[in-house]
C-alpha cells in the first residue's frame, strides 16, 4: 500500500476506510483478583544465567567496549481499570517483576498510552479514553528506567493539545524524553537523541558514548490526532516522512531506531503498510523497528542488517483482556554501532493473574511463547532460536 498522500486524494480515502476497519480501540472489562506474590530477584549484569525464569541477558557473547543495550516494551497505560490499584499499591507497582531486566540496559523504551494529565477537554467521540496523574506516573517511569517513551499513538490526544501539553512536560520534567507527537508537525517529526554510554569498567569514558536516535509515528486513528502545519498532534507515518527523517537522524547519530504505532488489534497477521514501511526505514539507516498497537505479539524480521518486531504487546496496561495475555521485554544490544543481538524474555500480562504487573514466564511457559514467536517469524524468514525460554537472534 502507498503511503505517499496527496491532500483529497484517492490514498487518504482508501487508508482512512482501511483503518476504520482496524481500530477498535482499548477496552476494559470486570475487575480482577488483586492479590499477587512476589517473584524472585534476577541476576544483575554479566552474571551467570540458571534458574527457572530463563532471564539471563547480554552476557552470552564477549561484551565489545562500545556496547549499547536497549530496553523495549509495549504498550503502557496506567490509568482505566488499573487505577484502584495504583491508588492501593502506587504507581512503582507494575514495575516490580522486570524493573531488574529493564536495569540491564542503558536505555530503556516504552510505548506511553494515554496523556498524563489532570486536565484538558475529552472533545473525541471515541468510546475509550484514557488518562493518568502527571505527578505520580512520571517519576515512576523514570524510576523503573525508562528514558525514552513515543507519544505517537492513538490515545494520546484523548485530552486534546493541553493534555498533550501537560504529558510532554511531566515527562521532560522526569527526565524522560517523548517523541512522535508535538504543538505541529515539524515538531512531531523531530528526533531525540540518548546517549547510552560505555559499559561499566569498560575503561572509556562518556565522550565514546554511542549516540541514539528515536523517531515514532503513528498509522492508527482518528485521523484528528496526526498533527499539521499548525496543528498538535502525532507524526503519521507518510513513507516519505520517514526516509527523510531517518536519513537525517543518521546523520547525526551512531543509531536509529524508529517506532510504529500500526497494524491491527488482536491480530497477528500483518498488513501490507507495516513491512512496506518497516523495511523503508531499515533502508534509510535505521538500526531497529518497534512496532505497537496490536496489544498482542506479532513475528520478528532480520532485514538486511536490521531487526523489525512487529508488535510487543501490552506490557503494564490498564484494562482486563482475554487475548492480550502474553508479551516480551525485548532486549537488543549494539556493539560498535551495530545491531547485533536480540532477547525476548516472555511475560505475563493477562491482569486477571498479574493484576496489571508483569512477570517473566519460566519452564513451559515461557517456551510456549518462545515457540508462538518463532512461528510468527519463520513466515517472515526469520529463525529465532529457544535458549531455556527465552527468544534469541543473533545478527550474521
Amino acid at each position: 500500500m502507498v503511503l505517499n498522500r496527496q491532500p483529497g486524494g484517492l490514498w487518504q480515502h482508501l487508508f482512512v476506510a482501511a483503518l476504520c476497519a482496524i481500530s477498535a480501540s482499548c477496552a476494559t472489562s470486570p475487575s480482577a483478583p488483586s492479590s499477587v506474590n512476589p517473584a524472585s530477584g534476577l541476576p544483575s549484569p554479566g552474571q551467570a544465567s540458571s534458574g527457572s525464569h530463563g532471564q539471563a541477558v547480554f552476557h552470552d557473547a564477549p561484551r565489545s567496549e562500545l556496547e549499547c543495550r536497549l530496553a523495549a516494551v509495549g504498550d503502557i497505560m496506567l490509568g482505566g481499570t488499573a487505577a484502584p490499584e495504583m491508588g492501593k499499591y502506587g504507581y512503582d507497582y507494575p514495575f516490580e517483576h522486570t524493573k531488574d531486566i529493564l536495569n540491564q540496559a542503558q536505555i530503556v523504551f516504552g510505548n506511553l498510552e494515554g496523556p498524563l494529565t489532570d486536565g484538558g477537554a475529552n472533545d473525541t467521540p471515541k468510546k475509550y479514553v484514557f488518562r493518568s496523574p502527571p505527578d505520580k506516573v512520571a517519576p515512576a517511569l523514570a524510576r523503573a528506567g525508562f528514558n525514552v517513551v513515543s507519544l505517537a499513538n492513538n490515545h494520546t490526544l484523548d485530552y486534546g493539545p493541553k493534555g498533550l501539553d501537560d504529558t510532554r512536560a511531566a515527562l521532560e520534567k522526569a527526565g524522560i524524553k517523548p517523541v512522535g507527537a508535538g504543538r505541529n508537525v515539524a515538531e512531531a517529526r523531530t528526533a531525540v537523541y540518548v546517549s547510552c554510554p560505555p559499559p561499566r569498567g569498560s575503561g572509556f569514558s562518556h565522550d565514546f558514548s554511542t549516540k541514539v536516535a528515536f523517531l515514532a509515528y503513528s498509522l492508527t486513528l482518528p485521523e484528528e490526532f496526526w498533527a499539521g502545519v499548525d496543528k498538535p498532534g502525532t507524526a503519521f507515518g507518510h513513507e516519505r516522512f520517514i526516509r527523510a527523517d531517518v536519513a537525517a537522524a543518521r546523520e547525526m547519530a551512531d543509531i536509529v531506531v524508529v517506532s510504529f504505532h500500526w497494524g491491527q488489534e488482536g491480530k497477528t497477521e500483518l498488513r501490507d503498510y507495516q513491512v512496506q514501511l518497516a523495511h523503508a526505514a531499515i533502508d534509510a539507516g535505521a538500526a531497529a523497528v518497534l512496532g505497537h498497537h496490536p496489544h498482542i505479539l506479532q513475528g520478528v524480521e532480520r532485514y538486511k542488517n536490521g531487526v523489525i518486531l512487529y508488535s510487543l504487546g501490552n506490557f503494564a496496561f490498564g484494562s482486563f483482556s482475554n487475548t492480550a495475555t502474553r508479551s516480551v521485554v525485548a532486549l537488543l544490544t549494539f556493539r560498535d554501532r551495530q545491531w547485533q543481538e536480540l532477547r525476548m524474555i516472555p511475560l505475563n500480562v493477562k491482569n486477571a493473574e498479574v493484576v496489571f504487573q508483569p512477570r517473566p514466564l519460566a519452564g513451559p511457559e515461557a517456551v510456549e511463547v518462545v515457540g508462538h514467536l518463532q512461528q510468527l517469524s519463520q513466515s517472515l524468514g526469520t529463525a529465532l532460536e529457544n535458549r531455556d525460554g527465552v527468544a534469541v537472534l543473533v545478527a550474521d
